[in-house]
Order: structure tokens, then sequence, then C-alpha cells
């Protein structure tokens, strides 16, 4: 069952300082509500850092995080802002067991192919503490497939992503949002964003 795309991890690697440079100048959209949630100084895991701008502000707000990305490239492009290292790590590399108190994926689990994202989001909710905060944000179309620029996209339905998240484990709390945004590709796309919380 493939849990990652060769392909897209490959145009991200030749990317890299491009993508980087790319991009809003302000954090995410989804970041600030998420952050509110967690309790001072939580222990966070951000899962496709890319140039580390979300991981710089949420240290910023006295956070302790874990910036990852999958593609070495990316990673080090992190590392120049947060002028610290920043671990390279695929989705389906993350093994830790109740170990963060919030999980952040901004438009980076969208790339995980469809058979494997039950995998990769069950590894994220054994990831969590109990009672931990996950909040991820997806390009939604209906039908996996790839841009004029050879990415791979899961693009699920809201319905389908929630059918995903179930399976995967348990939640106590389940919001999600939809919306329109532009990507690196240019025009402008749809997304859904979900914002989990653990049960227990």
């Amino acid at each position: 069952m493939p849990l990652f795309d060769a392909a897209t991890l490959a145009f991200y690697a030749k990317e890299a300082p491009d993508y980087a440079a790319s991009g809003p100048g302000g954090i995410g959209r989804h970041l600030e509500g998420f952050l509110d949630r967690l309790p001072a100084g939580a222990r966070i895991l951000e899962l496709g850092c890319g140039s580390g701008r979300d991981a710089a502000q949420m240290e910023a707000r006295g956070f302790v995080v874990d910036p990852t990305d999958g593609v070495p490239e990316m990673a080090a492009q992190a590392e120049a802002r947060l002028r610290r290292p920043v671990r390279v790590m695929r989705f389906d590399e993350l093994d830790a067991v109740e170990l963060y108190d919030g999980i952040v994926a901004a438009y980076s689990l969208l790339h995980v192919p469809r058979e494997g994202l039950v995998e990769v989001l069950a590894r994220i909710w054994r990831a969590l503490q109990p009672g931990g905060w996950h909040v991820a944000t997806y390009k939604t179309a209906g039908g996996e497939g790839r841009d004029r620029l050879g990415r791979y996209y899961n693009y699920p339905t809201e319905t389908e992503l929630r059918a995903c998240y179930d399976q995967a484990g348990s939640w106590a709390r389940v919001e999600t949002e939809t919306g329109e945004g532009r990507g690196y590709e240019g025009g402008v796309s749809r997304f859904v964003m979900i914002t989990l919380r653990k049960a227990g």
C-alpha cells in the first residue's frame, strides 16, 4: 500500500528554494485558532513544515515545536529560517505514541495516496496525547489526480475525509470548514480544513 508519492517528493526537492520563497507573507489561516485551543507550552508536531513559517510563529507563541518535512531540501529551507535542525521524516515514518498535544499538517497530507491515507491518519491519532488536537487542510475536488505541475493530490470530499478520520481512530470532536485559496501552481482551488480532538 503506497503511503507517499515519489514524483511529488521529487518535485518539492527540485523546487524547494522557489517554493519556500513563494506563498503568503503571513502564517496559515488555520494556525492561530488552532493554537488557541492548546495549553501554554504545548508540544506540537508539524508535518510538512515547508519553509518553517508556521513553525516560527508557533515558537514565538511559546510552544515546543517539532517541525518535520519528508523532503531534505525543504527541511533545509526551514532550518535556514528557524536557525536550528529540522527533522526529515515522511508521514509513514511517524512512530510516536501519545507524545504530542497538537499535530499540524497544513496542505501536506493532501499528497498521501488515497489507499494509504487511513494508515497515515492512524499514525497521527497514535502520536497524539488523549485529548490532543489535530488540524489539516486538504484540497477537495472528489477523485484523486495530479495538478499541472505533476504533484499528486488525494482530493477528498468533506464526507470522504470525515470517513477516513473515523476509520483512523476515535475522536471526541470533529469540525470542518471549506473555502477557496490560491496555490503554488496558480489559480483558485477549493479546500477543506478539518480540526479534531482525540478522545480520551
